[in-house]
C-alpha cells in the first residue's frame, strides 16, 4: 500500500485517478483467476474506510505474493484476504483524518455571542478574534 498521486492527463482510458491496483505475483502463487478478486476485496475496504468510514483515495495497492490451497481457496477467501491485508495495512501506517478547515466571520447582536460562541466551539472550531463593528459584535474563527 502507498501513496498514489498521478498525473490525470497520463491516465489510461478506464483507469481511476483515486485508485491504482498492480499485480506484482511471480511463479504462479496465486492463480490468476483469483488477482481480481483480492483487487476487489481491496477496494471493498477503502470504500468504508479505515478511521471515521469515510472512503479512502489516492492508494496504490501492490499484490506482491501469495499462497493458495486447491481445496480451501476460492475467490471469496481471496476477496476477504484483500479487504483484511488492506486493514492490516492501514493500522501500520497510522493515517490521519484530514477535515476542511473554513475562515468564519459571524456578525451578531452582543446578547447572541454566548450562543455563536457555543456553536463555533461544539464543532471544534477556534475563536481567533473578536471586535465591535457599528453596534454588533464580530466574531473571525476557523471551523
Amino acid at each position: 500500500i502507498e501513496p498514489y498521486n498521478p498525473d490525470p492527463e497520463t491516465l489510461e482510458e478506464g483507469e481511476s485517478a483515486t485508485y491504482a491496483f498492480e499485480n506484482a505475483v511471480t511463479g504462479g502463487r496465486v492463480p490468476k483467476e483469483y488477482i481480481p478478486s483480492v483487487d476487489a476485496g481491496i477496494q471493498d475496504a477503502m470504500q468504508y474506510g479505515y478511521l471515521a468510514g469515510f472512503p479512502l483515495v489516492n492508494i496504490k495497492a501492490t499484490l506482491e505474493d501469495g499462497a493458495y490451497h486447491d481445496v480451501d481457496s476460492s475467490e471469496m477467501a481471496f476477496k476477504l484476504a484483500g479487504s483484511q491485508v488492506f486493514k492490516e495495512a492501514m493500522a501500520k501506517a497510522k493515517p490521519v483524518l484530514l477535515e476542511p478547515m473554513m475562515a468564519v466571520e459571524v456578525v451578531t447582536p452582543e446578547e447572541y455571542m454566548g450562543t455563536v460562541n457555543g456553536d463555533i466551539s461544539s464543532r471544534r472550531g477556534q475563536v481567533f478574534a473578536m471586535e465591535d463593528r457599528s453596534g454588533a459584535k464580530v466574531v473571525k474563527a476557523k471551523v
